[in-house]
């Protein structure tokens, strides 16, 4: 408690010089009280503690660690760190420390101006750029003579020393256990570093960049390259069954793994860049201007994003396609000897690294959908998708699965793909059905509409965007799928559920949407699909002749009340469950989780394209977008219509109408479901009913017919060919980058590492303000 010399190593080097100790051991002896108390009561002994730690890591990097000492005080310097940063950051009056220069510590040991004294932020973070090259602490050494001869740090070439085989790199260094618990703290430490992000509270301020990440990332750093493909490798690379030997993992404790794990995180946390915020030309290096220049546009000054947008070569793209896809579908793996393969744990990781991939580099998204490869990442997003719906620990899960399905559906490739039949049995908790994998996508649509929690309405509007992106390429849905969508237009259309809230007659719109399109571009092979608008015709008649007096709207909002639950799950034939599936399961009562920013409504995420005749798309002129009425905050779900261009002026009426009335409560107004009822795309289905219910019913008198295999197959034969209306052209809604979802998985994305982090518990306890942690 008294303030100690500087000067004085003996007292100092005390806390560095402890032979075996581990990180729990650090954290053990070093407890949050005592940190804290340090830095109210005796401020200069924590600067000098943290001064000292940097030197030594510093020293480590100079002298390139050769000796057993040398690695073990440099161990245990990460390990004090990693237990001290989480306290200073978060107490504002420290935060700068870390910036500012320590005065007599220019790099001669104050011979020097302090001039030319780098921040202490940026002598630790270069130091550990250097430890993590360095042969024989974190690399193989390449050398094969004596010590004599140790190779100086600073001359060798650390893309010499990639950590594992892949992009950019052909050789596969020996495993070394050792280097990658090195290399494993070294990360933690560097996680750390850069976790200050956590202790600001969420702004929809781009501007406020990461200072740790972004002096990591830029061109100071000389690493940057051979780091950034370390990373990417080690995580692309990893095979969890090991060889193949079942067991294997219980036998041999997997030194790869917590690397791995590390080296993920680091990852998405240097590549958090807002792209929508960047004056600098679109991420994945193409202008405005001809699409080829001479000279390529300089790129982010984010080294990191910047690698990751100019990977081009197809077997990188093979690489990394390959690896993301292993280890997603590691927790589907079923083998017949029940934990015979290792489980993964950062699936939700792998997620935010996949998007990063799609949404920065262009090209990669457009190699995943060139074959049905994308395939292999969307099996296991809909089992996660799944498996999460009713677990309230789980939204952030179910938010990034969603989104990354939004960013494929916008293209027509992803369509055309979701035709392939589904023969994979993964055990999920759906129906059995014989169909694609676009039965499959709408299946556990379904589920999650149907049976997820309340927490999940928000999503709605994306899952519904997502399938009317995929309806025009959908060749044969079979009845299973058929009906579902039959019983979502049913559940959704109901008065009550039309009248309760300002937003809910969207989700019939994008529904009506997709039964156009399958109609319009695909009537050939959906015998199925129309089978079930007929059998459902009565849907169809009650939403043309949807009352629009006050008196039924009051009727109909009565009903509410009686009906909590949020959507019948009546009359929607759920069948047997897949062999060998569970139910998906609620969080277990006091699950922590963090809390997460809203996103954007489906308005903001997206932008209307049309498809020409020839399969191009065009981007639509946005409408011109009108600030939200007083006292509705922006997060609310958009107040825009997600459907037809001519809308934007009934939006003021719309406002007008449904008037919210003196308690601030939207009331339903005849004008207000007048405006979109009159806009209802019902034309198509009429005209499709009035021409084939006649006919199906003939049939049935005439042959006295209750079996559905002759209706379906005079139906397969039949043709509306010059009998319905001229076809609509074909609407995409694409996921456009903004602000909103930025800070979404940036909120995300450190929830999740805070709450992997618990063996040792990093920021566990400390006043965190980017989230607050909750217990389900």
């Amino acid at each position: 408690s008294q303030p100690v010399e500087a000067t004085d190593d003996a007292f100092w080097d005390q806390f560095w010089a402890d032979t075996a100790t581990s990180v729990q051991d650090v954290f053990a002896l070093v407890p949050a009280a005592e940190i804290r108390a340090v830095r109210e009561e005796s401020p200069s002994n924590l600067a000098t503690l943290c001064y000292k730690a940097v030197e030594k890591l510093v020293q480590g990097a100079e002298s390139g660690c050769h000796t057993e000492k040398e690695r073990q005080i440099v161990l245990n310097c990460c390990r004090l760190l990693t237990r001290i940063l989480p306290y200073i950051f978060e107490d504002p009056d420290w935060r700068g420390f870390f910036w500012s220069t320590v005065p007599g510590a220019g790099r001669g040991g104050g011979d020097e101006d302090d001039e030319n004294a780098r921040p202490l932020a940026e002598s630790l973070l270069l130091a550990v750029a250097d430890l993590l090259f360095c042969p024989d602490f974190t690399v193989q050494s390449h050398r094969r003579s004596t010590v004599d001869t140790a190779e100086d740090i600073h001359s060798i070439d650390s893309c010499e020393y990639i950590w594992e085989a892949g992009v950019g790199f052909a050789h596969s260094p020996q495993p070394n256990y050792i280097h990658d618990l090195n290399r494993t703290e070294l990360l933690k430490l560097l996680l750390t570093c850069f976790s200050e992000a956590m202790y600001l509270p969420p702004s929809s301020e781009s501007s406020n960049a990461n200072p740790w990440v972004q002096f990591f990332c830029s061109t100071e750093n000389r690493h940057a390259l051979p780091l950034f493909t370390s990373l990417l490798n080690v995580v692309c690379a990893y095979d969890p069954v090991g060889y193949g030997i079942p067991y294997n993992h219980l036998l041999f404790s997997d030194y790869r793994e917590p690397l791995v794990e590390e080296a993920a995180q680091v990852l998405i946390v240097t590549l958090d860049y807002d792209a929508s915020a960047s004056s600098s030309p679109t991420v994945d290096g193409t202008t405005t201007g001809t699409a080829m220049d001479d000279v390529d546009p300089p790129g982010p000054d984010n080294l990191f994003v910047n690698y990751l947008s100019r990977i081009h070569r197809e077997e990188d793209f093979q690489f990394i396609l390959k690896g993301v896809a292993r280890l997603l579908s590691n927790p589907l793996v079923q083998t017949y000897l029940p934990n015979s393969a290792k489980k993964i744990q950062f699936h939700q990781e792998l997620l935010v690294l996949f998007w990063k991939l799609c949404d920065f580099n262009k090209k990669f998204l457009f190699f995943v959908l060139k074959s049905s490869d994308v395939l292999d990442i969307l099996v296991p997003i809909l089992y996660f998708l799944n498996d999460a719906r009713a677990d309230q620990s789980r939204v952030g899960l179910m938010h990034i699965g969603v989104f990354i399905l939004l960013l494929l559906s916008g293209e027509r490739n992803f369509g055309v793909r979701l035709n392939k039949p589904y023969s994979v049995r993964v055990p999920m908790d759906i129906p059995v059905f014989t169909g694609t994998h676009a039965d499959l996508l709408i299946i556990v649509f379904h589920k999650i509409i149907t049976s997820g929690h309340q927490r999940l309405q928000p999503l709605f509007d994306c899952l519904l965007t997502i399938v009317v992106n995929v309806s025009p390429y959908l060749k044969s849905l079979s009845m299973v799928a058929a009906n579902k969508l039959l019983h979502l237009l049913e559940a959704f259309s109901t008065t009550w559920f039309l009248f309760s809230a300002v937003q809910n007659h969207h989700l019939v719109f994008f529904l009506l949407e997709v039964f156009n399109n399958i109609i319009q571009y695909q009537f050939d092979g959906n015998s199925n699909l129309v089978y079930a608008v007929i059998r459902k015709r009565n849907v169809f008649h009650q939403l043309a002749n949807l009352p629009t007096d006050s008196q039924s709207i009051q009727k109909g909002l009565q009903r509410k009340k009686k009906t909590p639950e949020p959507i019948s799950r009546t009359n929607s034939q759920d069948g047997v469950s897949m062999e060998g599936s569970r139910p998906a399961a609620p969080a277990e009562p006091g699950t922590l989780k963090t809390s997460l920013v809203a996103t954007p409504g489906i308005d903001k995420l997206t932008e209307k394209s049309q498809v020409s005749e020839d399969g191009t798309m065009r981007s639509l002129e946005p409408e011109s977008s009108q600030p939200p009425p007083e006292g509705n905050p922006p997060s609310a779900v958009s107040d825009g219509e997600p459907w037809s261009g001519e809308a934007s002026h009934h939006r003021r009426d719309r406002r007008r109408l449904s008037s919210a009335s003196s308690s601030g409560q939207w009331t339903p107004t005849p004008d207000w479901v007048m405006s979109w009822k009159s806009k209802l795309p019902l034309q198509t289905i009429m005209r499709l009913l009035q021409v084939l219910v006649p006919q199906v019913e003939k049939i049935c008198i005439d042959k006295g017919l209750t079996d559905e295999s002759e209706i379906l197959r005079f139906l397969q034969h039949g043709t509306l060919v010059g009998l319905l209306p001229v076809p609509h052209p074909i609407l995409i809604r694409k996921y456009q980058a903004n602000s909103g979802t930025a800070m979404w998985f940036r909120t995300y994305m450190w929830g999740v590492i805070y709450l992997r982090n618990v063996d040792p518990p990093i920021w566990y306890d400390t006043d965190v303000k980017l989230f607050e942690i909750q217990r389900v």
